[in-house]
């Protein structure tokens, strides 16, 4: 009998237009297993929205009813839920606490380790517990005068060039580079509307590397690193990432590092995901400074899924189809459950 899929996209974070973009190809890669029936919906003001103006919502354990405009219902049997989710609620942990309410299996990191990578703060005191070298910071959870101040001792310890981190959002949203410190205030009141912690970051002169770390059969891969070339006028701001006119490039071989170099990255990579007790799938995002040290930046528990998005383009240079990875989170997802 076929396994129903759930498939969740949208939420209501500034990554929502993303999200649906990542969910037409997970879609199309989970259609390719035909053991799958593939649902589809968009999270979207609290509800679970389908074609036709269909709602849908659990009742009791994995039961995923779908009620129609004219109040006519379909009751399905959810096997298995693929939160493809950008920002809240999925990388917040907030989708899959309502899972495991319900007893449906999921593919993807567990709702504490989402929750821990989504918040930047949080993801460096695990970096530092597990000595993985990260960029120099410090952060601020209010705009009183003492933790102003608190920022601006940071920014000239920090060579009077930092950046301006929201915690808790994605996509470089609420992400600013400060070099006049006349304009931090503006910047930290700014991100404080979006996260309840600033994080102010030393500016590294860096290339920006990034790792797919993944889960298949049982075992741990890391690939090799994949690059992000940014203009020098720019960084990696949302628009940078997914406007049409990007001037940004990626690759999925870099030819110029050291062979030392890569097994640093791999090794580090590594701890981070098990470490932060990550599961099946995430793509950590590294620094490689110009004097050679490396630093993770962080790590994304359900990266982009887009066309031109890393995660699916490293996975598939290292031999892996991304039908078949997904097929197997969905099978690894559906034992775990069983098992409990």
């Amino acid at each position: 009998m076929a396994k129903n899929i759930l498939l969740i996209a949208g939420g209501d974070s500034s990554e929502h237009d993303i999200s649906l973009i990542s969910s037409k190809y997970v879609e199309e890669q989970l259609r390719k297993n035909s053991d799958f029936n593939v649902l589809s919906c968009v999270l979207h003001n609290n509800q679970f929205l389908l074609e036709d103006n269909k709602v849908g919502y659990f009742s009791i354990k994995n039961n995923f009813v779908v009620q129609s405009s004219d109040g006519t219902q379909e009751t399905y049997v959810i096997d298995c839920a693929v939160p493809c989710l950008h920002g809240f609620p999925g990388e917040t942990g907030d989708i899959q606490s309502l899972l495991e309410l319900h007893c449906v299996p999921y593919i993807g990191c567990k709702g504490e380790a989402s929750l821990n990578c989504f918040n930047k703060v949080t993801t460096k005191f695990y970096f530092d517990a597990l000595n993985i070298d990260n960029t120099p910071s410090t952060f601020i959870g209010d705009s009183s005068e003492s933790s102003l101040k608190k920022a601006h001792d940071a920014f000239n310890r920090f060579g009077k060039d930092v950046y301006v981190k929201a915690a808790s959002q994605g996509s470089s949203i609420g992400c600013y580079h400060v070099t006049d410190e006349s304009e931090l205030d503006k910047c930290l009141l700014e991100a404080l509307t979006l996260s309840d912690l600033v994080l102010i970051e030393q500016t590294i002169e860096h290339r920006e590397l990034e790792i797919a770390a993944y889960e298949y059969q049982g075992q741990l891969y890391v690939t090799e690193p994949g690059e992000i070339v940014i203009p020098k006028d720019k960084f990696y701001t949302f628009d940078e990432k997914y406007s049409s006119d990007s001037s940004s490039t990626t690759s999925v071989e870099v030819e110029d590092l050291s062979p030392l170099q890569r097994e640093v990255m791999a090794s580090m990579a590594t701890r981070a995901f098990k470490g932060l007790n990550l599961r099946h799938l995430s793509r950590i995002d590294f620094f490689l400074a110009t004097d050679g040290k490396i630093y993770i930046n962080e790590i994304n528990t359900f990266p982009g899924m887009t066309p031109i998005s890393m995660f699916p383009k490293l996975v598939e240079h290292k031999g892996l189809k991304m039908s078949d990875f997904l097929s197997d989170c969905v099978y690894s997802a559906i034992a775990e459950q069983a098992n409990k």
